[in-house]
């Protein structure tokens, strides 16, 4: 019969792990010269990182600079067509018809003012259908407020 064979326990694990780790630090030996190389490697790797970060930043400001001009060139291109649309005699006469109502001579003008579309057969709509007009003589109303203001003895409070 074949005998199982359990798996070590956790800590067990651990203990071997660290007696591994130490014996691969025990072994590591530094050199005089190892130790040159490794102080010439961090000494290169300070003066490289402020020179690659202004680098990287040259870089970020020419992208910005490019965009920044292909904007300009956009609108130096409109702008041309626009003036080169200024140039036209036909165009400037459209504007000038339009804008500030220059004719030719000899042309008959119709000016319409407040050119709004007539509603269809629309009729009002009916805002409270027991609301209804009543006569009132509101001068004859507005003089006895005013006599009887002038005419009270003593004012009475406003009620809230």
């Amino acid at each position: 019969m074949a005998r199982k064979i359990a798996a070590p326990s956790s800590r067990t694990r651990r203990r071997r792990r660290a007696a591994n780790t130490r014996e691969w630090l025990g072994g590591i030996q530094l050199s005089g010269f190892a130790a040159i190389l490794l102080g010439l490697v961090v000494f290169g790797a300070l003066v490289l990182v402020p020179t690659v970060s202004s680098y990287v930043d040259m870089r970020q400001q020419i992208a910005q600079a490019q965009q920044g001009v292909e904007l300009t060139n956009d609108e130096i291109a409109q702008l041309e067509l626009e003036r080169d649309q200024w140039r036209d005699p036909a165009f400037i006469q459209s504007e000038a018809r339009e804008r500030l109502f220059y004719m030719n001579p000899g042309e008959i003008v119709y000016l319409i003012q407040d050119d709004l579309p007539v509603s269809d057969d629309e009729e009002p709509s009916v805002v409270a259908p027991e609301a209804s007009e009543t006569e009132s003589d509101w001068m004859g109303s507005m003089l006895r407020s005013v006599v009887g203001a002038g005419l009270a003895e003593q004012a009475t409070p406003a009620t809230k």
